[in-house]
This record gives C-alpha cells, sequence and structure tokens, in this order.
C-alpha cells in the first residue's frame, strides 16, 4: 500500500514539471561553508529516495538519488533538489532545506549544469 502510495505521489509530482532548487556551499556572508564534501554527505543520506523506493539487496548499487544531487558550480560545492523529493517524501525534502536554512546557506530556484 505504502509503495502504491508513494507511485501516485511520484506520478503527480511528474505531471505538475516539479522545480528543482540549489542549495549553494555559501553562508549569506559569501563564505564557502564547510566541510568540504559537506554536499556529497548530504546528498548521501538523501540516496535511498529515488523513484520506485529503496532497492535492497545484491540487486543494489551505491549512487545517489535523482532527486538530490551534489553538483559544482564555478567552485561552489551545490546540490540540487528536486522537488519531486517532496512528493515521495516530504521529510526528506523538510530535511534537505531545514539543512540549508539552519547552516544559512544560499538557496535559488533552478538547476545547475552538470559538472565538468
Amino acid at each position: 500500500m505504502l509503495q502504491r502510495n508513494r507511485t501516485r505521489a511520484q506520478s503527480r509530482a511528474l505531471m505538475n514539471k516539479p522545480r528543482q532548487y540549489t542549495i549553494q556551499g555559501l553562508t549569506a556572508d559569501g563564505r564557502s561553508f564547510r566541510p568540504s564534501d559537506w554536499a556529497e554527505r548530504l546528498a548521501g543520506a538523501m540516496s535511498s529516495f529515488r523513484p520506485g523506493g529503496q532497492q535492497g539487496g545484491i540487486g543494489a548499487f551505491i549512487g545517489y538519488s535523482p532527486y538530490c544531487v551534489p553538483r559544482t558550480m564555478g567552485n561552489v560545492k551545490c546540490v540540487v533538489v528536486d522537488e519531486a523529493l517532496k512528493a515521495l517524501e516530504p521529510m526528506a525534502w523538510d530535511f534537505v532545506m531545514n539543512f540549508a536554512r539552519d547552516n544559512g546557506l544560499r538557496v535559488i530556484e533552478g538547476g545547475v549544469a552538470p559538472d565538468h
């Protein structure tokens, strides 16, 4: 039942064209956020939130969720968060957005180009 509800939520989110938000590793006063691997840590904590739910066992693979991905914009570490995460798991969405707010990080609407 829970899996079916998540699938419906994902379908609704996809139909409404979810937005992406970029959490930049810059504080309000322009300083780089530390530790330097914060983006990878945050995205790693969200790695189980993926389309179709968490995959376990021998078929599981290591990787980031498509809804929360670390990127670099210029020399600034960022995390791109897809609004579809909110439909899939509201508490995970709140965790990521509260992390940005609590640490005074800049959040902008829109994604960034992949790392080069």
